[in-house]
């Protein structure tokens, strides 16, 4: 390793197996990069950044990296994920964009949180309509079962599925300031989640969703419909700008439906994905991450303040 090796940096919270996984792979590949954990302990405006690239597993529960990162992204670092692309996304609002693409979808329903943070008044809520009209609410999303969850969650966290208005309810009554979504369930005949990495290399995986874990089976989708999912989760990555993504899809009379797709964060763990998928997903972004160092491509040019700092 030399000294003017280029270095990636990494944000990461309890995760044991991925991180130090990807470090040694980076460091003994000799390829003029080096990776090591971020150390912060504040950080001064318009700080100059030492890495290259920075990975972000992390920052959706630690806000002051959050601040970190977009720093960092200013001064020149890429940054998977891009933190701007993540503070703005949602759930409902992915919905949305992708059935705007063409890719199937559940249909879903916003709703206005269950409770609010104090200073908030009645007043405040003058544009809220009340009652709800959770029969209608209900009719959109094609009655039940149907899923509750929120609309910036991951990870299984405040998740529900509801058969009837009274556990509609009583899980609607648990969600506190959330702002939940009501999503069409589909009764699925395979359900496949996908590991995405620099939004073209796409691992198809067949995941068993009742247990929460992934059957290693190569030959689960059929060559047409493993293409279809491979290209559904590229213009997904490609459209919201995530270099790390998980997408997974219920598959239904033959359509993929793409049932939760903006995960920046995505396990990574081997208890959960295996030997044989974690090792593909330290390779995967050992060589996304080194190629990243060397040739970024194009990701402040997104930036309205890109145009300017370039300008001034």
């Amino acid at each position: 390793m030399g000294n003017g090796d280029k270095k990636i940096g990494l944000l990461v919270g309890r995760e044991w197996s991925w991180p130090p996984a990807f470090i040694e792979e980076v460091n003994k590949r000799n390829a003029g990069v080096t990776a090591e954990y971020v150390k912060l302990g504040g950080t001064a405006m318009n700080e100059p950044c030492e890495y290259a690239v920075l990975i972000d597993r992390i920052s959706h529960e630690i806000p002051y990296y959050r601040t970190y990162l977009k720093n960092a992204m200013l001064q020149g670092a890429y940054c998977v994920n891009d933190p701007f692309q993540w503070s703005g996304d949602d759930k409902f609002f992915g919905a949305s964009l992708i059935t705007k693409m063409g890719i199937p979808s559940p249909r879903t329903v916003a709703l206005p949180s269950r409770q609010y943070i104090p200073g908030i008044v009645t007043e405040s809520l003058r544009n809220l309509v009340f009652p709800l009209d959770w029969e209608g609410l209900v009719a959109k999303v094609g009655g039940f079962p149907a899923i509750l969850k929120d609309a910036w969650g991951g990870g299984w966290k405040n998740v529900y599925v509801v058969h009837s208005m009274q556990e509609l309810w009583d899980a609607y009554n648990e969600s506190g300031t959330l702002c939940m979504i009501l999503q069409e369930f589909i009764e699925f005949e395979q359900f496949v989640r996908c590991l995405c990495i620099g939004q073209t290399n796409i691992l198809p995986m067949k995941y068993d969703p009742k247990h929460r874990k992934y059957v290693v089976e190569h030959a689960h989708l059929s060559p047409e419909m493993g293409a279809k999912v491979v290209d559904y989760a590229q213009r997904i990555c490609t459209v919201c700008g995530y270099d790390m993504n998980s997408i997974e899809f219920a598959i239904k009379d033959g359509i993929p439906y793409a049932i939760d797709f903006m995960n920046a964060a995505p396990d990574m763990d081997i208890n959960s994905l295996t030997h044989h998928y974690f090792n593909w997903v330290v390779n995967a972004m050992a060589d996304f991450c080194i190629e990243m160092a060397h040739n970024p491509k194009p990701q402040r040019q997104d930036q309205r303040w890109y145009r300017f700092v370039e300008n001034k």
